[in-house]
């Protein structure tokens, strides 16, 4: 979402170059959020990238309805489908449905959805994405409660025995990734925090990764 639409390819594919494993595709529909934003032909057409760089496309749907569309977006090239535990009244079901595509799935929540609402098929799911900004519009704040969140949540996965990934999207930026990840998260989406007007992909990548090693040298 973050991308220049112009270029967005170019930018997979610098993105890729720069140590990038995996391309977060936020699609919105206008209800579910409210905002616009891609769809299957977008990532149908990054999926020859993907294949050549070897890259995971994690799909969020922030959309009503997700279960009508798993089979359409796994086509395209998918390799995770994340819904939202607050459109999918058959959570259960929709992720059964996602692993019987030969998908990963993964169940996100709102800034204000307590975890407990996922804690029934937390040990189906391959990935459990909290929401760190309410979603919808790129470009905004962490929300600092998110990181008892993630705490929280890494203490329910242990308890459960899972072994979903903990993923986090929303204001990730060099400032605040070590924390973020020293809280239990593993996957860290960043839009505005990568794609810039003021500085390349690698540059803002290496940026991001430096505070990772600075904070885990810390941590020891």
């Amino acid at each position: 979402m973050a991308c220049d639409f112009a270029r967005l390819g170019e930018q997979v594919i610098e993105s890729a170059e720069a140590g990038a494993r995996v391309i977060h595709i936020d699609v919105m529909d206008g209800r579910f959020v409210p905002n616009i934003s891609i769809g299957l032909p977008v990532v149908a057409a990054l999926k020859p990238i993907a294949d050549q760089y070897n890259l995971i496309l994690d799909v969020h749907l922030m959309i009503v309805e997700p279960e009508r569309y798993l089979a359409d977006f796994a086509a395209a090239g998918a390799d995770v489908l994340t819904v939202h535990v607050e459109a999918s009244p058959h959570l259960h079901r929709t992720i059964q449905a996602i692993h019987g595509l030969d998908v990963a799935a993964g169940v996100a929540l709102n800034p204000g959805t307590p975890l407990s609402s996922i804690e029934e098929v937390l040990p189906m799911v391959d990935l459990a994405l909290i929401m760190s900004v309410n979603p919808g519009f790129g470009g905004q704040s962490y929300i600092d409660s998110a990181s008892n969140k993630i705490r929280r949540l890494a203490s329910m996965i242990r308890d459960c025995g899972s072994s979903a990934v903990i993923e986090v999207d929303g204001g990730i930026k060099s400032h605040n990734v070590a924390d973020v990840a020293a809280a239990g998260a593993s996957l860290l989406v960043s839009g505005s925090g990568v794609f810039s007007k003021t500085a390349p992909v690698a540059q803002k990548m290496n940026e991001l990764n430096q505070a990772l090693t600075l904070g885990s040298a810390r941590l020891v």
